[in-house]
């Protein structure tokens, strides 16, 4: 039996390695971290700041953040990439005290069930469009993770104009930090507890 030596085969020991460097790229667990908000509106900017603060920090290499702001279509955009997991972070008002992180899955439509006069108004503009309506695209569309999640937080008031969150709605920043962390180790990623501190 005929014995081949590597060291003979250059070419073909680097393209070996190329092949496997594409398997372990195309094997690795990918996360999406979406910041959604809209800066000028106060607390509605909860999502943003998160994610601002999260690339402010080392990640594990399997997370990406991304800051989506109020562009919907910027989302599914970004979802072609084919992410096995998609975590939101956003101001969720839920009639709980300002500052209350919730994690939610959300309920998502399923467009192509829906009358064609519906399907219209639910998805006629989507650069502007709400997570749940991205969702609801991206789902129609077929590249809606399965693993799809919303960290939320309540807001004091999404209607005040301006920068800067609320005391509450600030210190939350953390606490969401922490939730997401949480569920990205749940899905087998090392991801060290957020310790900095609030800014």
């Amino acid at each position: 039996m005929r014995r081949v030596s590597f060291d003979a085969c250059p070419e073909f020991l680097n393209r070996l390695i190329g092949l496997l460097h594409i398997y372990v790229m195309l094997t690795r667990v990918k996360i999406l971290v979406a910041g959604v908000g809209n800066l000028l509106r106060g607390d509605d900017g909860f999502g943003v700041v998160t994610a601002h603060r999260l690339l402010s920090q080392p990640l594990p290499s399997e997370v990406r953040v991304i800051d989506v702001g109020i562009g919907g279509i910027h989302l599914v955009q970004e979802l072609f990439d084919s992410p096995d997991a998609l975590f939101v972070l956003d101001a969720v008002d839920s009639g709980r005290p300002p500052g209350t992180v919730l994690v939610i899955r959300p309920k998502v439509t399923d467009v192509t069930k829906l009358p064609l006069d519906q399907r219209h108004d639910q998805l006629a503009d989507m650069h502007w469009a709400s997570p749940e309506r991205a969702f609801m695209l991206a789902r129609g569309l077929g590249v809606l993770p399965d693993t799809t999640w919303v960290i939320g937080c309540q807001p004091s008031d999404t209607d005040v104009l301006g920068e800067g969150l609320s005391p509450k709605v600030s210190e939350a920043v953390e606490t969401a930090i922490r939730e997401l962390q949480s569920l990205v180790k749940d899905l087998g990623i090392a991801w060290p507890l957020n310790k900095s501190p609030t800014s």
